[in-house]
């Protein structure tokens, strides 16, 4: 294929979601993987090299074009809207799943130490969390975990790129005492 390249370049513009290179090549249908990935990386050094408004972020398993972050107050006004936030609440309850899913409601609830039912349903809403099953005890409680959309919007190709929780800690030791 001599116009692979703009090929997966349409691929990539035209997905709302980050493609994997399984899925390219299952759309290409002659392409294998080291082709895939040898023109997603000259795609993505291409980018880089032209200083364009966007780059190749590989996040969630996959690979999306994504506009750079230092243009983000122009796209606001275009898109004109408020990006999503999260409570402290959610937040949290957020940072506990990721680390330690699967993870039970009652377990989210014991660390927090206050009820987490609205705030995982809020996550779940919003499509952070997904239930990954049920555990054998009585009632047979949802089991959570995070989700792709979680890793898109923290920008992580999977879980292993979280900060190390002894990072996290010595961070809150190094950071301001909270006045509230």
């Amino acid at each position: 294929m001599d116009n692979l390249e703009a090929i997966i370049e349409s691929l990539l513009f035209a997905s709302d979601t980050p493609l994997t290179i399984d899925k390219i090549k299952s759309v290409l249908e002659t392409a294998d993987r080291k082709t895939v990935r040898e023109a997603l990386t000259n795609l993505a050094e291409e980018y880089e090299s032209g200083k364009r408004g966007f780059f190749l972020a590989e996040v969630a398993g996959g690979f999306q074009v994504r506009t750079r972050p230092e243009y983000r107050q122009w796209i606001r006004r275009l898109k004109e809207t408020r990006p999503a936030r999260l409570s402290r609440a959610a937040l949290e309850t957020l940072a506990i799943i990721a680390y330690k899913q699967p993870v039970l409601r009652s377990d989210v609830e014991y660390l927090r130490g206050v009820d987490s039912g609205g705030t995982l349903r809020t996550l779940f809403e919003r499509r952070l969390i997904r239930v990954m099953g049920r555990k054998d005890l009585p009632g047979r409680p949802m089991i959570y975990g995070t989700t792709k959309q979680f890793l898109e919007l923290f920008d992580l190709k999977d879980l292993n790129e979280l900060p190390a929780l002894k990072d996290l800690k010595d961070l809150g030791e190094t950071w301001p005492n909270d006045s509230r």
